[in-house]
């Protein structure tokens, strides 16, 4: 069994990640941003819709940006990697 990892740690430019969202979510995020929040990732699990997630100005918590455009601000089915979680 091999104990490396094997996920690529490279991390999508701003304007990457944007043109994965669509209209209403990228209204949404030009709001966001003006508090300071942040588009951190999309997930982009197999078989799954890609989820797109946004963290907080105050670096704190984080919110699930769904394909309409609302927030979903206690995502329950998202699991993240303790590197990933806000302290």
């Amino acid at each position: 069994m091999v104990d490396r990892e094997r996920r690529q740690h490279r991390t999508a430019s701003g304007a990457e990640l944007r043109a994965q969202l669509t209209e209403d979510q990228l209204l949404t995020l030009q709001e966001l941003e003006r508090f300071g929040c942040e588009l951190k990732f999309i997930r982009r699990a197999p078989f799954q819709d890609p989820v797109a997630v946004v963290i907080d100005g105050d670096r704190k918590s984080f919110s699930v940006l769904k394909p309409d455009g609302t927030l979903d601000n206690d995502p329950q089915d998202l699991k993240l990697r303790d590197s990933l979680v806000p302290a």
